[in-house]
């Protein structure tokens, strides 16, 4: 996408968020409510920030988990949409040159290119005057700087896919606990007391597992992605020294 396009749809977004937040703001003065529920109603709807609210404290650290794993999924998508090429069509510029000797344009082509197969070629390409042995050591260093960025996020997503079940059951206990709680200091037992305390202490295992699903989703799409360019590496280095060896 364009750059120019890509940041007026950004200032775009922006201005709507902000003259939407006005709005709600001016709502919540109006209703005498607080203008973050407001807005927060106005966005998810009424039925889900209430849910918001009966989870207790715990819904807080997985919201704030959610934003997390939501963001390092985009990053994580973007970096590696960024990452592919199609290795046939660059393989197609890139070995006639070889084969012709002309390593120069060879190596300024390879330079137009990003990501982590470009790279790997790039850094094989510049170690081509000094024998074969010398290119493979600069394509495995250079291969194992780029799986190390490739990886990057993944840590970061498994935190998020672990900890939102496991803070939603600690949620879910605490809620529990404090229910029976109630029941015990409560003379008279009431089923529909005790089922709706219960049930709010259920929201935050809901909750955790809501977040942990999509993140791990994503997570197994991207490691699908990773295999993919590193399959793609594979290829493009073994034809760039096949093609060095039969020179």
């Amino acid at each position: 996408m364009n750059k120019k396009i890509s940041i007026l749809l950004l200032i775009i977004l922006l201005g709507s968020f902000v003259f939407a937040t006005a709005l709600c703001a001016q709502e919540a003065a109006q209703e005498g409510g607080s203008a973050i529920e407001t807005i927060a109603s106005t966005l998810f709807g009424k039925s889900l920030v209430k849910q918001f609210k009966d989870g207790g404290w715990a819904m807080w650290p997985l919201l704030a988990l959610l934003i997390w794993g939501v963001g390092i999924a985009i990053w994580k998508l973007l970096v590696l949409v960024k990452g592919r090429i199609n290795v046939e069509k660059f393989l197609e510029q890139v070995v006639p040159l070889i084969k012709d000797g002309k390593f120069k344009q060879a190596i300024e082509y390879v330079e137009t290119q990003k990501g982590p197969v470009a790279n790997v070629v790039r850094a094989g390409l510049l170690k081509s005057d000094s024998g074969i042995e010398a290119v493979e050591k600069a394509i495995e260093n250079a291969a194992v700087v780029e799986m190390s960025f490739l990886d990057r996020g993944f840590n970061e997503l498994s935190t998020t896919i672990n900890l939102a079940p496991m803070m939603g059951f600690l949620g879910t206990l605490l809620g529990m606990i404090t229910a029976f709680d109630d029941i015990t200091n409560t003379e008279v037992v009431d089923a529909g007391v005790v089922a709706g305390g219960i049930k709010i202490a259920l929201i935050t295992s809901a909750a955790g597992l809501i977040i942990a699903i999509p993140v791990q989703f994503a997570n197994n799409i991207f490691l699908t992605m990773v295999d993919s360019i590193v399959v793609d590496m594979q290829k493009a280095t073994e034809k760039v020294i096949d093609t060095l060896t039969e020179k």
